[in-house]
């Protein structure tokens, strides 16, 4: 029992590690696709999109200028008929996107560590095993 404990908990690890990097490495190329390059405002200046650190820098400068053209009103602030309203929803959907993306990368290193963290559990059954036979 406790050997097919060990294969399976290596083997889940396993699993999980490659499911993780594969994740981050998708998520990673498909926000390099898109071609954003932080602006020089941000907390990372001059930097291609592609981690989870330039995503945020990018997002939270997004919320900056949206509120500097709006007048520091949010999207439900504002009047239906005021054109403002579509550059508040557009910045508003820009920021979703990317913190869907910030949030993809955690996901992915949290599997990756369980992965890790399986690996080590079903190496630890076997050197128990080991010992008790």
């Amino acid at each position: 029992m406790r050997k097919a404990a060990s294969i399976g908990s290596v083997v889940l690890g396993i699993l999980l590690v490659l499911g993780g990097v594969a994740t981050w490495w998708v998520v990673s190329d498909t926000l390099s696709d898109q071609k954003i390059v932080t602006s020089d405002d941000a907390c990372l200046p001059g930097r291609s999109v592609g981690d989870p650190f330039t995503a945020y820098c990018q997002a939270k400068v997004i919320d900056k200028h949206a509120l500097e053209a709006t007048g520091g009103l949010r999207y439900a602030e504002l009047d239906r008929e005021d054109p403002l309203r579509a550059t508040a929803a557009q910045a508003s959907f820009l920021q979703a996107s990317l913190f869907t993306s910030i949030l993809a990368f955690g996901v992915a290193a949290m599997a990756a560590g369980m992965g890790v963290l399986f690996i080590l559990i079903g190496l630890g059954i076997r050197d128990v095993e080991q010992r008790t036979v």
